[in-house]
């Protein structure tokens, strides 16, 4: 009946752990559930304080920067190819045109780099759920747990 129970337990913990956490918890030291249930909380608490909070941003403005930078270098380069058309060009068509540059380039700069900081987040939170887990069981570990995965 007491291995009955245990197995029990164990499955039931299993569930109840949030899907990140989706591990067996088996008790080694002969833990009471309501002592392995506080255990768990316990451990989830300190697994949950270790993580970073931080998340990556600002990627679309560093994009647009960079890519209205670029477009309005290129634009001064096209321009300096054709030198004999461009001298003769008046300076404020110069300015539209390189303006116009810049913002056409921003624009893609803007999108890329909204691109980059999605990827630098799925990134952040994949490592944040990895060393979450690998706290959260460490935790249990050290409180006389067999945590399989």
């Amino acid at each position: 009946m007491n291995r009955l129970s245990s197995l029990g337990l164990c499955v039931a913990l299993s569930l109840g752990v949030s899907q990140a956490l989706a591990q067996s918890v088996v008790p080694m030291k002969g833990q009471s559930s309501q002592q392995t249930q506080t255990d768990m909380a316990e451990c989830q608490n300190i697994a949950a304080g270790q993580t970073p909070s931080s998340t990556p941003s600002g990627g679309r403005i560093k994009g647009a920067a960079a890519g209205a930078a670029a477009g309005a270098t290129a634009a001064q380069i096209r321009g300096n190819q054709h030198d004999e058309v461009y001298d003769r060009v008046d300076d404020d068509r110069k300015q539209d045109y390189r303006q116009d540059r810049a913002k056409q380039t921003a624009a893609a700069g803007m999108v890329v780099g909204g691109s980059r900081q999605r990827q630098d987040r799925r990134a952040q939170r994949n490592s944040n759920e990895t060393a979450n887990a690998t706290a959260y069981s460490s935790c249990l570990q050290g409180k006389g747990y067999q945590v399989n995965p």
